[in-house]
């Protein structure tokens, strides 16, 4: 496991425990070995400080690393003495926080052993409870790095979250512009067809359908620029209002709700949809002569009595009104109709 990007100023401090080996050292009369140690120990403490800034880009230079630390701290004994064991506490510390466990364990194991076995048997050398500051410092260091490792995971939970929540916007603004356009395209196009075969027939009727044909453009246009900035709304009455206009322009007979008052607000948003995917299918595919909506409390139904199949064609827009259903518990209901041609699109909302 990595170390923090500036874990090696946190490791730096701790060296002033070398300050044991040098003071040994500097007691030592042998002039060779004591500058054989001096020279170790200024070693040891640029090598520790700098495996620990690598150790998170390159393991295997930190396995070398660790043997020339082992190799340092073997300088040192014949200057030092029992001092020496010292750095095996710094070695164990390294390992446990930046190898992988199935190596630093045993490491720290061997250290912590030698720590305890040469006092014991080498003449002259005193226990000062070197073997336990090396199993103190690698449960020290074990624990940061448990500490990180959770940090890490933290982290990356969180941006994942960020970034499923970005995708489910995405989502939502795409399945948004598809309902919209759709259907005000859908208009658009039935009434230029309608407003190009009146050209002929009824001029004054034909600029009506082109003055509607530039309101409903500019209303499409900006429904798409308020879903892109997450302020749209969309109106129960609005769309029954919208539906009749569309249905009229396609030469559709409808029945259609006179009022929509005695739906729950909670249900009306919903409902409001339904009805602007069924009637865009209607006046795209059915080819129907008739079309109804049926509109109570806790449902709305949709029925024509067009070809039917092939509205199945279109499967964006209901994939994006069945989300919308799961997402308030209510059920969706699409496919022919079971007493004569046609095609039903239903939404219940369980009372």
């Amino acid at each position: 496991m990595a170390v923090s990007r500036y874990g090696w100023v946190f490791a730096a401090v701790w060296l002033f425990y070398l300050s044991e080996n040098v003071a040994a050292l500097l007691r030592q009369p042998n002039m060779g070995w004591r500058t054989v140690g001096l020279a170790a120990v200024a070693g040891f403490a640029v090598g520790y400080v700098l495996l620990v800034r690598i150790a998170r880009e390159s393991p295997r230079r930190l396995r070398f690393g660790i043997l020339l630390l082992l190799t340092l701290f073997a300088l040192q004994i014949p200057g030092a003495g029992a001092h020496a064991l010292t750095c095996l506490v710094y070695i164990a510390a390294l390992s446990m926080i930046s190898l992988p466990l199935t190596e630093a364990i045993p490491i720290a194991a061997l250290l912590t052993a030698a720590a305890e076995a040469l006092p014991a048997t080498v003449p002259g050398w005193r226990d000062n409870g070197y073997g336990l500051a090396v199993v103190l410092g690698s449960l020290a260091t074990y624990g940061i790095r448990l500490a990180s490792e959770r940090q890490n995971r933290l982290l990356a939970a969180q941006q994942e979250l960020a970034d499923l929540a970005v995708q489910n916007e995405r989502a939502r603004i795409a399945g948004d512009l598809h309902d919209i356009l759709g259907h005000s395209l859908t208009v658009v196009t039935v009434k230029a067809e309608l407003a190009q075969r009146l050209l002929d027939v009824d001029l004054d009727r034909a600029r009506k359908e082109l003055v509607d044909l530039e309101s409903l453009a500019r209303d499409a246009l900006s429904d798409v620029r308020s879903t892109a900035l997450g302020v749209r709304g969309i109106s129960l009455p609005g769309e029954i209002a919208a539906a009749r206009a569309a249905l009229a322009a396609a030469n559709v007979e409808a029945s259609l709700p006179g009022a929509a008052d005695e739906v729950p607000s909670r249900n009306r948003e919903l409902f409001a949809w339904t009805i602007r995917e069924a009637v865009t299918n209607i006046v795209r595919h059915s080819r129907a002569r008739h079309a109804e909506v049926r509109l109570a409390t806790s449902s709305v139904e949709i029925l024509d009595d067009g070809v039917g199949a092939t509205v199945t064609g279109d499967g964006q827009g209901l994939t994006g009104l069945r989300r919308r259903a799961e997402a308030l518990g209510a059920t969706l209901t699409a496919g022919g109709r079971e007493d004569q041609p046609g095609f039903r699109v239903r939404v219940e909302v369980p009372t």
